[in-house]
């Protein structure tokens, strides 16, 4: 029996004995990593016309080089920036039972949707960095769970991942509840790439991951600090984004 067999007959023991369940709800579902067909509807996967730059959808298709507000005005320092999903009611659930419920079974089934969603984002670039932790975080959460969705990307489209070439030597306080200043503010000089590592990062299309597209602070503050390490650009691909209006946009920046 060849082992792409084998794995599948193990794949069908572990369902009989651990039946599948909704990520979201935890009924019973066909199959592992997947939603029911209710939890499936009420998430708004992002797809069709957005903001070239940061990835804001549009309501209506502007065509391929349009740029929001904000980013008109203040162009980012990554290239481009995608998400699978708006983070709302209903995909937030997922996300913090991820990011803090030692949901990392679930790590799978997001890499696959990121993937999906932004097939070409991914083929662009030559290496994924996750967003990294302070050691002190990681220690606590035991997990990066942006790492996590890394190196499932990696795995389906057989590109490197790195997590050493990026590091958070700051301990920041939590981004929570703060201003859009603020964050910006709080995340300065918080990312470092060492010196050993620029050899690495030198001309080399890089595309980090994260779990959620806030207000743009964290991934503007690591593009920062990859281009200052000599990468030849930065795209940014997240599980989930807040979608604000234009307006509020341009009174954050």
């Amino acid at each position: 029996m060849e082992i792409k067999e084998l794995t599948t007959v193990k794949d069908r023991i572990l369902d009989i004995l651990f039946p599948p369940q909704c990520l979201s709800c935890s009924i019973m579902v066909g199959e592992t990593g997947t939603l029911c067909s209710n939890c499936w509807q009420k998430i708004s996967f992002l797809e069709g016309a957005c903001c070239q730059a940061c990835g804001l959808p549009f309501e209506f298709d502007l065509g391929p080089d349009a740029f929001c507000g904000a980013c008109s005005q203040n162009r980012p320092l990554f290239r481009r920036a995608r998400a699978a999903m708006i983070y709302n009611e209903a995909s937030r659930d997922l996300i913090l039972s991820f990011k803090h419920g030692d949901r990392t079974n679930a790590a799978a089934a997001y890499g696959k949707w990121l993937y999906r969603t932004e097939l070409q984002l991914v083929e662009e670039n030559d290496l994924l960095l996750p967003v990294p932790l302070h050691w002190s975080r990681l220690f606590h959460r035991r997990y990066n769970q942006a790492a996590l969705l890394a190196v499932e990307i990696g795995k389906i489209c057989k590109m490197p991942v790195e997590t050493s070439l990026l590091l958070r030597p700051k301990k920041t306080a939590s981004q929570g509840h703060k201003t859009p200043n603020q964050r910006y503010n709080n995340l300065r000089g918080a990312f470092s790439v060492p010196v050993q590592a620029e050899t690495k990062l030198k001309g080399k299309r890089v595309l980090l991951v994260d779990d959620v597209f806030t207000t743009g602070a964290t991934v503007s503050a690591c593009s920062k600090t990859l281009l200052q390490a000599g990468v030849k650009s930065v795209d940014v691909l997240t599980l989930a984004r807040v979608v604000r209006t234009e307006t509020s946009q341009l009174a954050e920046r």
